[in-house]
Order: C-alpha cells, then structure tokens, then sequence
C-alpha cells in the first residue's frame, strides 16, 4: 500500500512539473531548467550546449518550480529567498517566459 501511496505522490508531482516547462514557448538550447528529480530541459535560443555541465542553469524544487510557472511566485522574489537557483549570465531570461499558465482568481 505505501508502495502505491508513493507512486501516486511522486505522479501528482512529476506531470505538472514535466508539462510546466519553457522548452514549448522558448525553444532552445541556451538555458537548462532543472526540477529534480523530475526534469531538465534545455530552453531559450541562442548558443547551444551539448555535452558538460551547461553554462545557464535555472534550478528549483518542484513546489516552486509550479508556483514560478503558475505566476504565483515571482522569480526575483524565489532567487531572493534561495528557493529559485540561477547561474550564468542568461538564466535570469527565464523570468521573461513565466509565468507559463494562467490561473484564474
């Protein structure tokens, strides 16, 4: 039973995270964009990276990835707090992208 439970916990959680990505409306490979232990996906045109720890990271859990992308945590505000990680010169484009849903009042 507490396999189930599990199974179900972590389902609930990594198809909101898997479909709350940037890569659809900001296709490319300049930026990846990390929710482990769920996704990493590589978004935002520009020069690509291909092989090595990539030089544009943005990295949150999965609770503030889906808070960013439903645009109800702003990305200046998580980076502040340490719940959103960004390192490179480009992984800040991310906030241009989200949030990637709108939620009604």
């Amino acid at each position: 039973m507490r396999s189930c439970l599990r199974q179900v916990k972590s389902w609930l959680v990594l198809t909101p995270c898997r479909w709350a990505t940037p890569c659809t409306v900001a296709p490319g490979a300049s930026v990846e964009v990390r929710v482990p232990p769920f996704v990493a996906v590589q978004c935002i045109s520009g020069p690509e990276h291909r092989r090595g720890n990539p030089p544009n990271v943005v990295e949150a859990d999965p609770r503030t990835w889906l808070l960013l992308a439903a645009g109800l945590l702003d990305v200046a505000e998580a980076a502040a707090s340490g719940a959103l990680q960004l390192s490179g010169s480009r992984a800040g484009e991310v906030a241009d992208w989200l949030p990637l849903v709108a939620v009604a009042d």
